[in-house]
């Protein structure tokens, strides 16, 4: 990308080469122009434009596993069967993007390495559980600012890969990063320790197992682009506060630092700011696709004041989408819990160039204030598609639409995805946005 261009030359250029999908050999002439009308589709809503219709998402999430007859257990033992279930959603279910099985990881992959931060059916969960569950924990500690601040890279090194990766646990042991100028030899001599061995080995194995689970996965990304279907998901980021909330000091944590270290905490935010920038980007240059997903954690209206969001949440966050925007790149900001409080505030940013997905914000509320500033995307209810009917959900998009999509801009899909629910409530999605959906 030529740095001389414009934020706007860049973005027309990203969506150039996203509609022409290069190096894809599409099924037939039917499947390309079908491709092309939905991203299409996209583009213009992004840019709040009027497209044909409103654009749908379905919120399929695990649900494709349950739809064909198997569990997450076995989703991630079996990754032929994996992509087959979802080859049967994708055949049977109409929407304007491909659900793909990309966040079902291989369970020995994880079991090679022994990952701490997620427990899984069989390792942690019951068999029978339907999702992952993230572990929350002080993978840094409230001592460890002055080494996060100083190198960044000798922490991550030293201190969190050991800590959340259990078999990497003996990387703890390697001397300070820097301390390989000049001596190279001491970043080798740690394998001399034959749990520093096994460390390397299980990288190894890992990494074979990965690419074993990733070839099929990737063959049904190719099969659905191929068949008409593009993909929203192109790179992915963090707000800079859910870097330290989340993955680090963990709640509990980052809540104390609020109040006894704020300044050190400040400091480790904007340090990881420009990293959630270059990250974002470096996967969209990979995929081709113009789009950055955010899932935004610890921003929701309960989780901190207005005062708080103000001063420890939006401004590092904010640099990171105006950076990625710069860059001609589209942020997909997945909102979840409730913004009701921060409507006014998430406004502040450059006309038509995000995308708010809304979890339980008040869609009505969120239209009027943002409405012209850029474009919503939502607040299906997990709870209405799996308990309610099907009258009831094409009632509720109905009601979307007419709001929400007045004047374009607007992307009717779940305030979160879905497992196990009606299938015919997900085909009401589609219904509504065919029936009530066209401009």
């Amino acid at each position: 990308m030529d740095d001389n261009q414009t934020p706007e030359q860049k973005q027309e250029k990203r969506f150039e080469q996203w509609l022409d999908a290069p190096g894809v050999e599409f099924k037939d002439p039917e499947a390309k122009k079908a491709y092309r009308e939905r991203v299409t589709r996209f583009i213009k809503v992004f840019r709040l434009e009027k497209p044909d219709r409103v654009p749908l998402i379905l919120p399929a999430g695990s649900f494709p596993l349950y739809h064909a007859g198997m569990t997450l257990k076995e989703a991630m033992h079996d990754n032929e069967r994996l992509c087959q279930a979802y080859r049967k959603f994708l055949n049977e279910f109409e929407s304007d993007t491909c659900i793909g099985p990309m966040m079902v990881p291989s369970a020995r992959a994880s079991e090679i390495v022994d990952t701490r931060t997620v427990k899984w059916p069989g390792h942690g969960l019951p068999d029978h559980a339907s999702m992952m569950q993230f572990v929350e924990g002080e993978y840094m500690k409230a001592d460890d600012y002055d080494l996060f601040l100083e190198d960044l890279t000798d922490f991550c090194l030293r201190r969190y890969i050991p800590r959340s990766i259990g078999a990497l646990a003996p990387f703890e042991h390697f001397p300070p990063t820097p301390f390989i100028l000049g001596m190279a030899n001491k970043f080798l001599m740690p394998a001399v320790m034959p749990q520093v061995r096994a460390a390397y080995q299980a990288i190894i194995d890992h990494g074979e197992e990965t690419a074993k689970w990733m070839g099929p996965i990737m063959q049904f990304d190719r099969e659905a682009t191929a068949a008409g279907y593009p993909s929203l998901f192109g790179g992915q980021s963090h707000a800079p506060f859910d870097i330290l909330a989340d993955t680090l000091r963990g709640t509990k944590g980052v809540i104390m630092d609020m109040y006894r270290q704020p300044e050190k905490l400040l400091a480790a935010i904007e340090k990881v700011t420009q990293m959630n920038i270059d990250c974002g980007l470096d996967g969209v240059k990979m995929s081709g696709r113009p789009i950055v997903f955010f899932a935004l954690h610890k921003g929701d209206d309960t989780f901190m004041s207005r005062k708080q969001y103000e001063r420890f949440y939006w401004p590092t966050f904010r640099k990171v989408i105006l950076g990625l925007i710069e860059e001609g790149v589209v942020p997909l900001l997945f909102a979840e819990g409730k913004y009701n409080n921060r409507l006014d505030i998430i406004k502040d940013l450059p006309k038509g160039k995000v995308v708010w997905h809304f979890d339980q914000t008040d869609m009505f509320e969120a239209k009027k204030i943002l409405g012209d500033n850029a474009c919503i995307a939502g607040n299906v209810p997990a709870s209405l598609l799996c308990t309610g009917t099907p009258q009831a959900v094409k009632e509720y998009c109905r009601k979307l639409i007419e709001v929400c999509g007045e004047g374009g801009g607007f992307i009717l899909t779940g305030g979160a995805s879905v497992d196990k629910c009606n299938a015919a409530n997900l085909h009401a999605m589609t219904e509504a946005v065919m029936e009530y959906g066209i401009y």
